[in-house]
């Protein structure tokens, strides 16, 4: 059985080969930078960039400049509302494609089986149900505060091109079950600090029915992250045993 722990064709060090490697050493030293200077130039750069008026997004105007937007800027006593939204839209960006990675999950873990001290098929199945519920709470709450839950804000952006790594982990045929729980330890943090945040949020508008709700959600990702860390410990100490199988990976 081969794991990714297995030895193997990696020629990726120059220890792999010292002849070459005195020869990129020695080369380095003789050749000259291509431009002169450091990475200053670099910074300089980036910061000549940052500075622009420019963001990776604007606010969508609400449906409404009256009933529940009204409503919600009078409740929120200075917060400001647009603020309120952002993060709403992030969190429903981030809800919608932990439902979706949970998924790739699933169908790894079909696909492999799991191992021990792993996930069974019903508790994945279960926490991608709460993710897809959580998802439908954020969309209601938009829905509520008069806004358009099929916008995207600027947040939701950052965090959509935030968390493409982790899709690609996930979906990577090469990859195998402990590779993508490791990918969900992270997806999984950002989301339990993202919800507090959230609840602080929604505390201002005065409503103990969705504190509560989202509460709840918090409790949930709470569960999730300590089951994901359980997981991921399981399956790094089965390997650093010899068990080859506690990464979910069929026989070669």
């Amino acid at each position: 059985m081969k794991t990714e722990t297995t030895a193997g064709m990696n020629r990726t060090g120059m220890d792999m080969s010292p002849i070459d490697a005195k020869e990129v050493v020695a080369g380095a030293t003789v050749m000259p930078p291509s431009s002169a200077g450091d990475e200053s130039a670099i910074a300089n750069l980036l910061a000549h960039y940052a500075r622009r008026d420019e963001r990776v997004g604007t606010m969508p105007p609400p449906g409404t400049l009256k009933g529940a937007v009204k409503a919600a800027v009078q409740a929120l006593k200075g917060e400001a509302p647009l603020v309120l939204l952002d993060k709403l839209g992030e969190r429903l960006a981030f809800e919608r494609a932990g439902s979706r990675l949970w998924k790739g999950v699933l169908a790894k873990l079909d696909a492999l089986g799991s191992f021990e001290g792993g996930p069974t098929r019903e508790e994945v199945e279960r926490i991608y149900q709460d993710e897809a519920a959580h998802f439908l709470l954020v969309a209601t709450m938009i829905r509520r505060l008069g806004a358009d839950p099929t916008a995207e804000t600027p947040l939701a952006d950052v965090h959509g091109v935030a968390s493409c790594g982790l899709i690609q982990v996930v979906t990577d045929p090469r990859t195998n079950l402990a590779d993508a729980l490791e990918a969900m330890l992270v997806a999984e943090l950002t989301d339990n600090d993202a919800w507090d945040v959230l609840i602080e949020l929604v505390q201002g508008l005065g409503d103990a029915q969705i504190v509560a709700q989202f509460q709840e959600a918090r409790a949930a990702e709470a569960r999730h992250l300590s089951l994901v860390r359980a997981w991921v410990k399981a399956s790094v100490l089965a390997r650093a045993h010899g068990d080859g199988r506690s990464m979910g990976m069929p026989a070669s």
